[in-house]
């Protein structure tokens, strides 16, 4: 199975999400490692929750749905 890593990060609570996205993409890296699942690209975003759509997590799922790939890790 192939897989994208999704990571993301709030641009107006800094203080409320421990991990960067740069800790998210390693933990996700170290993660896939140790499950021995092939992980063919790293998505990461920054966006605000308050806004609705997410255009790069809306990509992936269309990715997903096209069979490109089979999953999400996030």
């Amino acid at each position: 199975m192939k897989y994208i890593a999704y990571c993301r990060k709030s641009t107006d609570e800094k203080d409320r999400q421990v991990l960067s996205i740069e800790s998210q993409v390693e933990e996700l890296k170290e993660f896939a490692r140790k499950e021995n699942l092939e992980v063919v690209e790293f998505v990461t975003e920054s966006k605000t929750a308050k806004e609705p759509g997410r255009e790069k997590f809306n990509e992936v799922i269309k990715r997903i749905e096209k069979g490109e790939i089979q999953g999400i890790l996030a």
